[in-house]
């Protein structure tokens, strides 16, 4: 029984992050982490791998093997670092402390507050969302001009992201990524 309940807890655990997508989309993360040995095959799938800094190694986002959910999630080519990475509101749902509809619903108010930080955003050549979000927040506060309805709506999203994603930083910081 015990091994059943497992399956279900990792089964809806599975089901929420194939459909959730922002850790792949670059709304949560600006890139992630990857192992040495995971640098070619990573480069091979088509994702921006920089190698350069070892502290900084890894990939870019959004990931381009996200196509309305992962293209290698269930493939041995899924990275690491993104097999490993639980998001706050993934173990509420793995400890049965959260249902699985009402972490849908949590996550398409994520989106629904992204898309209206989105909008207020200038035009920008950059395609991650969280460093263009980041870059325009440095930018008003350098300048000391902010715009006010900007600003509460990024501060309300960065808290979210906080509070029910655990997501406080640019990047997850793997606990382990050296082989």
């Amino acid at each position: 029984m015990i091994s059943l309940v497992a399956d279900i807890n990792e089964s809806q655990a599975n089901l929420l992050c194939k459909s959730c997508g922002l850790c792949c989309t670059g709304y949560l993360f600006i890139w992630a982490k990857l192992r040495p040995s995971e640098l070619d095959p990573a480069e091979s799938l088509g994702l921006n791998v920089f190698r350069s800094n070892p502290a900084e190694r890894g990939f870019s986002q959004p990931c381009p093997l996200w196509q309305r959910q992962c293209m290698v999630y269930d493939s041995s080519h899924y990275p690491h670092v993104c097999r490993s990475y639980k998001c706050k509101l993934l173990k509420e749902v793995i400890a049965e402390n959260t249902s699985l509809p009402n972490a849908l619903t949590v996550i398409e108010q994520a989106k629904e507050m992204i898309c209206e930080v989105e909008s207020l955003l200038p035009d920008s050549a950059a395609t991650n969302f969280r460093q263009r979000l980041v870059t325009e927040l440095e930018e008003s506060n350098r300048l000391a001009q902010a715009d006010a309805r900007f600003r509460s709506k990024a501060e309300a999203l960065l808290g979210f992201y906080e509070t029910v994603f655990g997501v406080d930083d640019l990047v997850e910081k793997a606990d382990v990524i050296l082989e």
